[in-house]
């Protein structure tokens, strides 16, 4: 029988009730599962100022290490009652936290931040919730290990802060070390290098962790545990009544990923599109109320007649213009840009061109980057870089958008009503999603906009 692969964020590993929350959820499966775990709430950011403050404060690293000790101890010392187990999880935390102190301790000789240091600091975070869960779990009689990714080597391309995996160096191992009947604990964000160095998978990659092993065992679903209803028509934060989606498609998925909702990091489904293999999104705070996902992803998603499943956003764009008379139609221009960045290490998240413009669209840390790197490349046609920034991309999402007439004129129709300017609009690029970009500002009314033209039905949809 193949196994589950579960799922847990940090937002489930806040408090002590959280923690027994997701550990009687574990033991409720009563099977042997693949469980990959986040960091616990906050240490990731406490990671990452650990590691800017260690460039120039050595007095900071020891501080920054008594606050993380006290609280791991803390939670073994109040949760772990064997005490063999828990001299054992005192232990193995004792080991990684001196490893840890040793990297931060060359972070301040040498002050400055080399990526793989940076990569192998930020994956302590699961390094230690993993060893306790796996404490944790063992204290309450579930027969489990902690397997690392060194340990089933899940092997990636090599690149610091956002690698992928491997799946043909990886499948193997990864498939053969997870056989037995134990149920293994796995740190989630990270993997390893074909040369042994840690690989970050980006900041919430622990979803990617969990798909790609998904992906190498064959699991039979892959379950995401979260503290919210599954993915939604809306924001509820933003939209007062938003309606749950009980099945999207792997591409509605990823693309309301992309743009902004966080239900998903956004590569999560890449690794199991091919094997058919589902994503099961469960609320931990209701499963009082049933075990059913709220929400499921595969390849047998519903289509509404409206046919838009939900509008999204994301602030984190940004337009750097190229402009120029022809420079849209220049052989050789975009080929030169795109390299140069590729150069340099900034993420091109679309490009729309016309016969007098280019628009690139990035993250807000690469504009200035962006703006940089073409202005060195002194190109005759281009006449003039502008950058453009405050802005936020809208998204509506839903299989059969451009299939079906007059979905994209009631979308832009319903925001051109509340007064609201349109930057650049795309249609097209994707089967399944259309966007276009506003100042920051006109953000919610845009969202509320289309959300009130598309879902006026109170039923779930």
């Amino acid at each position: 029988m193949s196994k589950i692969v579960v799922k847990f964020g940090g937002s489930n590993l806040r408090t002590q009730q959280d923690i027994e929350h997701v550990l009687s959820v574990i033991r409720r499966y009563n099977r042997p599962l693949v469980v990959v775990v986040s960091a616990f709430y906050g240490i990731t950011n406490m990671l990452e100022e650990m590691l800017f403050k260690a460039q120039h404060d050595h007095s900071a690293i020891g501080e920054n290490l008594d606050v993380l000790i006290a609280k791991k101890r803390d939670m073994i010392f109040t949760l772990i009652k064997n005490k063999d187990i828990q001299n054992s999880a005192r232990e193995l935390l004792d080991i990684r936290i001196k490893a840890l102190k040793r990297y931060l301790q060359g972070v301040n000789y040498i002050g400055e931040i080399p990526p793989f240091v940076s990569d192998i600091v930020m994956s302590f975070g699961e390094r230690l919730s993993a060893a306790i869960m796996t404490a944790l779990l063992q204290d309450r009689g579930v027969d489990c290990e902690e397997v690392t990714p060194e340990d089933m080597q899940l092997i990636t391309d090599g690149e610091f802060g956002n690698a992928e995996v491997d799946f043909s160096a990886s499948s193997e191992t990864v498939r053969n070390r997870l056989s037995g009947e134990k149920t293994a604990i796995v740190p989630g964000f990270y993997g390893v290098s074909k040369e042994g160095k840690v690989t970050l998978f980006g900041r919430g990659g622990s979803d990617y962790t969990a798909a790609s092993i998904a992906s190498c065992i064959n699991a039979e679903s892959l379950d995401i545990w979260k503290d919210v209803d599954g993915f939604r028509t809306a924001d509820p934060k933003l939209v007062a009544e938003t309606h749950g989606i009980h099945q999207l498609t792997y591409t509605e998925a990823a693309e309301l990923a992309y743009f902004g909702a966080k239900i998903l990091h956004p590569r999560t489904v890449e690794p199991l599109m091919a094997q058919r293999i589902p994503v099961r999104i469960f609320n931990i705070a209701k499963t009082e109320l049933t075990d059913k996902p709220y929400t499921i992803i595969s390849d047998n998603g519903t289509r509404r007649d409206d046919i838009i499943k939900s509008v999204t956003y994301s602030d984190d764009f940004c337009i750097l213009k190229l402009e120029g008379p022809g420079v849209g139609n220049k052989p050789g221009i975009l080929a030169k840009v795109t390299r140069e960045m590729d150069h340099k290490g900034i993420n091109i998240k679309s490009v729309i061109t016309s016969q007098t413009s280019i628009n690139i669209l990035l993250g807000l840390k690469d504009l200035q980057p962006a703006f940089q790197a073409v202005a060195g490349l002194k190109l005759t046609a281009v006449k003039t870089i502008i950058t453009k920034d405050n802005l936020s991309v809208i998204a509506a999402v839903g299989e059969g958008l451009l299939e079906k007439h007059g979905i994209a004129v009631r979308m832009f129709g319903a925001v051109s009503r509340r007064g609201i300017n349109m930057e650049i609009i795309s249609v097209g690029a994707s089967q399944v999603a259309a966007y276009f970009i506003v100042r920051r500002n006109d953000r919610d009314e845009a969202v509320k906009a289309i959300h009130a033209e598309f879902f006026n039905n109170p039923k779930d949809k």
